[in-house]
């Protein structure tokens, strides 16, 4: 009897045994191995030149908790990678043991961060060095000489703010004769024709002065600098220096001639400036010439 209930207990413990093992036999894995992370690779594209506008903005979280941001390209779904490094485009970074936000296709794209002209040309442009010095204009018959009017007023002059811009609103012709003009200004040239006076930091034209040597492309102050370089010289430069950023595509003549003038009012508009269609100091300024 005691053989036979020996037996017995033996028996009901190792089918215990069997019951509890077939229940979980997962059980001595989780002792010897580890379980391994699921990796997940970037999907493939054949394109891989992806323009550098189309970008979407994720967050990354580094294993260690470190906050990241990276650029997805634009449709390529990446879910996670893990010790790798996976190059996507040369301006998009992606970091090494990083986990993707899973939700990178539900955000909006970002829209394309153009820089505006203004600001381009404003970082961008570099001091321009004279290299007329020895310049001199001559009179074309293309470039058609204005006549004097002593109710000329600059157009639009009275829109212009700032003290840069007061030159513009109070100037009117002034026509008198020669020894007018000796008597009240010390500085008097004869400039691609006509007869200028240079009266702080501005050319004007001096009606009357001579009336066989009258050509004037243009009827308004403009702007030299502290010193009282000649006009067609620093005409000339202008047209140099709007070439060089492309606005003016016609022949460096030194007169400020029609085309000479929309180019300068196509370059204060891009510059924010106001569009005076001659030249002052803040357009020299931004052209990189002495201001």
């Amino acid at each position: 009897m005691k053989f036979i209930t020996i037996l017995i207990a033996s028996s009901l413990t190792l089918a215990v045994g069997v019951r509890a093992e077939q229940e979980n036999p997962n059980k001595k894995h989780d002792k010897s191995k580890p379980v391994q992370k699921q990796q997940f690779t970037p999907k493939q594209h054949t394109n891989t030149h992806v323009q550098s506008t189309h970008v979407k903005s994720v967050d990354t979280h580094h294993k260690d908790s470190t906050l990241r941001s990276v650029k997805v390209p634009e449709n390529n779904t990446v879910k996670f990678h893990d010790n790798s490094t996976v190059r996507v485009h040369e301006n998009t970074k992606m970091h090494d043991n990083a986990v993707l936000n899973p939700q990178v296709n539900t955000l909006p794209a970002v829209q394309s961060n153009k820089l505006n002209k203004t600001q381009f040309d404003k970082k961008t442009v570099k001091s321009f060095h004279p290299q007329h010095q020895n310049f001199h204009a001559q009179q074309k018959s293309a470039v058609a000489s204005v006549q004097f009017n002593q109710n000329f007023k600059i157009h639009g002059a009275e829109n212009w703010k700032g003290a840069h811009y007061q030159v513009y609103k109070s100037y009117h012709p002034q026509w008198h004769d020669q020894g007018w003009w000796h008597s009240h200004h010390h500085h008097l040239s004869l400039i691609s024709g006509g007869w200028y006076y240079w009266d702080g930091g501005y050319w004007y034209p001096a009606w009357g002065y001579d009336n066989a040597a009258a050509y004037y492309p243009y009827d308004g102050p403009v702007y030299s600098g502290p010193s009282a370089t000649p006009l067609d010289q620093v005409v000339a430069d202008v047209q140099s220096a709007l070439q060089e950023q492309g606005y003016y595509h016609g022949e460096v003549d030194g007169l400020l001639g029609p085309l000479t003038r929309q180019a300068l009012a196509d370059f204060q508009r891009a510059q924010g400036l106001y569009a005076t269609e001659t030249i002052d100091q803040p357009t020299l300024a931004a052209l990189g010439m002495a201001g």
